[in-house]
């Protein structure tokens, strides 16, 4: 991995909170950071705008809900358009990471915390950014977040 993305920001994609993480490719963790909040997918910029200013990351990397078959989803394709936005906006590299099973693994690692059932409350959007984030470290393909998602998975069929 180049120097130049030695610290980048992990996203997990939502319609009403977008989870957050900061994380390094030197030693290929990342950390929560408080969600962002979003109205029907659409985040509250002028917070976007404060935590990359604060954290400076150097690529962005948002997680891809596919269906777990592989087919691309509805949300897949909002979390696409978010992609584009983020890289519109920032003028940062961004990548898509498929994030199958984030949010059921982020449910677990909070109970084994000693979290409640209230994730309305409690969220864990920003376990799940980080464990997107995480397996875009430990990963070998990085998916520049133009790429179209019908040229790297599957179709879904009606």
């Amino acid at each position: 991995m180049s120097n130049e993305l030695s610290q980048l920001m992990g996203f997990d994609f939502g319609t009403s909170r977008i989870g957050v993480a900061i994380g390094q490719t030197l030693t290929g963790t990342a950390s929560e950071l408080p969600p962002v909040a979003a109205k029907e997918g659409k985040p509250d910029w002028v917070q976007l705008d404060r935590l990359l200013q604060e954290w400076q990351p150097q690529g962005l990397v948002i997680g891809v809900p596919l269906n777990m078959d592989g087919s691309i989803s509805e949300m897949a394709y909002r979390a696409r358009k978010f992609a584009n936005r983020l890289h519109e906006r920032y003028k940062l590299p961004s990548f898509l990471q498929d994030e199958r099973l984030s949010t059921r693994e982020a449910k677990s690692i909070h109970f084994a915390r000693g979290g409640g059932t209230d994730f309305k409350r409690q969220s864990v959007d920003g376990i799940a950014a980080c464990l997107i984030l995480e397996s875009w470290f430990q990963s070998t393909t990085h998916i520049p977040s133009h790429t179209r998602l019908e040229d790297v998975y599957e179709l879904k069929q009606p």
